[in-house]
């Protein structure tokens, strides 16, 4: 395969997966290769697992390919600045690991490395749903609630690259309490497992409803896909639990809206598939001191499970 010489390794590190791409400079992944990713043990083993993605999609590459930069993304907390990787839950295999000194010692070529969300965000902001805008809030909800700022194509990361945390945006200081330690995050209250979690609590007292059948009988099986058949069948169950979801997203967009007052929102991730028929509704929803919210576009992203990938070989695009 020939390349233009603009070639970035956009490299997307999650729990379970390593997934590395040959991205060009117009924001198309022209290559791919995913491993299983090591989340426990010595932090050797998971730099081993990234190396293998890596050098798995540069086999048979041309020399200059071989020498392209990398971008990497990986959950949060991290620093994005000197690339080490400080405590992210589902990795509990690096604390405080410096990946990026530790990939260029293997690569021998210039590194980045940000958080999964604000590298997605650039992504969409660079070559996606946010192109030709100025300033961006982009949104990953799938099992939590990711998020990622852009102003004039540059990542906000605040003070401390810590910036961007908007799933941990508390809206109810009364709510279920998140693995952040507060209460009332929008993660736990809109994420695919919360929208499942009040199928299932109204279920409980609702046996005669089509999300049940669809789950063969077992609430405990209902997900956030079963509400999303129940929802398209007509089930008024159903309904009622996505009316909450969509009052909830609307309720913290427009605490968005107030404080950043962005020119678009993009919606992203796997629950994003279930909101789209609805994201006109959520604008119509939105709450704000802001004398014209419903004027902010909301719109799907254009990178499904491959924005960690695009996102990853974005972040060589701000310089």
């Amino acid at each position: 395969m020939s390349h233009d010489g603009n070639i970035v390794i956009g490299v997307d590190i999650g729990g379970t997966k390593v997934a590395a791409g040959l991205v060009d400079s117009c924001g198309e992944i022209l290559k791919q290769n995913r491993t299983h990713m090591i989340a426990s043990g010595e932090p050797a083993s998971g730099l081993a697992a990234v190396s293998e993605a890596i050098r798995g999609l540069l086999s048979g590459e041309p020399p200059q390919t071989q020498r392209a930069r990398i971008g990497v993304c990986a959950p949060g907390p991290l620093n994005p600045l000197t690339g080490v990787i400080i405590n992210p839950p589902n990795l509990p295999i690096w604390r405080n690991y410096p990946l990026a000194e530790e990939m260029q010692r293997l690569f021998h070529v210039e590194i980045k490395v940000d958080n999964d969300a604000n590298a997605a965000a650039l992504a969409e902001a660079k070559w996606g749903a946010g192109r030709g805008y100025q300033n961006v809030f982009y949104t990953c909800i799938g099992t939590g609630i990711g998020t990622g700022i852009v102003f004039d194509g540059k990542i906000y990361h605040g003070r401390t690259g810590a910036a961007g945390e908007g799933g941990h945006l508390g809206i109810d200081m009364h709510g279920p309490k998140c693995n952040c330690g507060k209460r009332g995050c929008i993660e736990t209250l809109a994420a695919g497992p919360a929208i499942a979690r009040r199928a299932r609590q109204k279920l409980a007292a609702n046996k005669e409803f089509l999300m049940l059948k669809i789950a063969g009988g077992n609430a405990h099986a209902v997900n956030g896909e079963i509400v999303g058949k129940a929802l398209d069948a007509g089930d008024p169950l159903a309904k009622e639990v996505m009316d909450e979801t969509l009052d909830l997203l609307a309720y913290w967009l427009g605490n968005i809206i107030d404080v950043l007052d962005p020119d678009v929102i993009i919606v992203g991730g796997g629950v994003s598939t279930l909101l789209a028929p609805y994201l006109s509704e959520i604008r119509r929803r939105f709450h704000c001191a802001h004398p014209s919210p419903q004027d902010t576009p909301l719109v799907l992203a254009r990178y499904g499970e491959d924005a960690g990938i695009a996102g990853a070989a974005a972040l060589f695009e701000t310089q």
